[in-house]
């Protein structure tokens, strides 16, 4: 927990560079394409697309047991957070050996490399949530207070986030084999979390799984909130919290752990 405050104090002192990062990030990415920022919308929207026709209408999978929300908009309400959760691990897995020539040569406290690539990847979320308002406001869903609680929600998956891209981010430094495990990894968890399926499909005998499963419990809870008009449910995101604390604590644990062999494995 100590080490958790003093890691926040550094990178507040640091703070100036770490949005220097971000920005840069951002502008680079696709500085060199023709569509340039449309890509954040477009991928995800032709993945919605594609999906939607595969498991709503090829396989007819239900939103839910009891309503009757359009797949394309139970499908985005849960593909666009954990495109995030993806894609930030993916991108922070690899933050560390893409700055080596900074970590040679600058001192700062190196996990601001995984946080602004983290807070990169929530502006192209922030971006893509358009096509989603934009679907809602088409098939006039309803809204209510109960939407506030998405912002708890999100903090959470950004807490189970972080914890995760600052161990892989160190891992893949000194094992280059992590960035392909973390892929088959993320593709089979993606089955195990109901993205493309409700979480009341899942068998009962089942269901531990999925209560241990944070992103399961995060994206079941966008879609209370989003969708149902209603609350996640306290328990389970109350576990869901707790399990992405002691993630944060070990992850961070981990990556401070092998900082000092950082420069000698790039």
């Amino acid at each position: 927990m100590l080490a958790l405050i003093k890691e926040i104090r550094d990178v507040l002192k640091w703070q100036e560079l770490l949005w220097q990062m971000v920005g840069r990030e951002v502008k680079t990415r696709y500085k060199q394409s023709v569509l340039g920022y449309f890509w954040v919308i477009l991928n995800p929207t032709a993945q919605m697309l594609v999906m939607s026709f595969a498991f709503s209408i090829i396989m007819r999978i239900p939103t839910n047991a009891a309503g009757n929300v359009p797949y394309s908009i139970f499908l985005f309400v849960a593909l666009l957070p954990w495109n995030l959760f993806s894609n930030s691990l993916s991108s922070a897995s690899a933050s560390l050996v893409s700055s080596s020539s900074l970590i040679t040569k600058v001192y700062f406290p190196r996990s601001i490399l995984v946080i602004a690539t983290i807070l990169a990847k929530i502006v192209d979320f922030l971006f893509a949530n358009i096509v989603l308002i934009i679907y809602m406001i088409a098939y006039r869903m309803p809204v209510n207070l109960n939407l506030l609680w998405v912002i708890p929600i999100f903090f959470i998956q950004q807490i189970f986030t972080l914890g995760l891209a600052l161990f892989f981010a160190a891992s893949n430094l000194i094992y280059r084999d992590i960035q392909y495990l973390l892929s088959l990894g993320l593709l089979l968890w993606m089955y195990l979390t109901p993205v493309i399926y409700p979480a009341d499909l899942v068998p009962a005998k089942y269901k531990i799984i999925f209560q241990l499963n944070p992103m399961a419990v995060i994206i079941n809870a966008y879609r209370q909130t989003i969708l149902g008009n209603g609350t996640p449910n306290y328990t389970s995101l109350l576990i869901a919290f707790l399990l992405s604390f002691v993630v944060l604590l070990l992850g961070l644990s981990y990556f401070k752990s092998r900082e000092k062999l950082f420069a000698d494995n790039i």
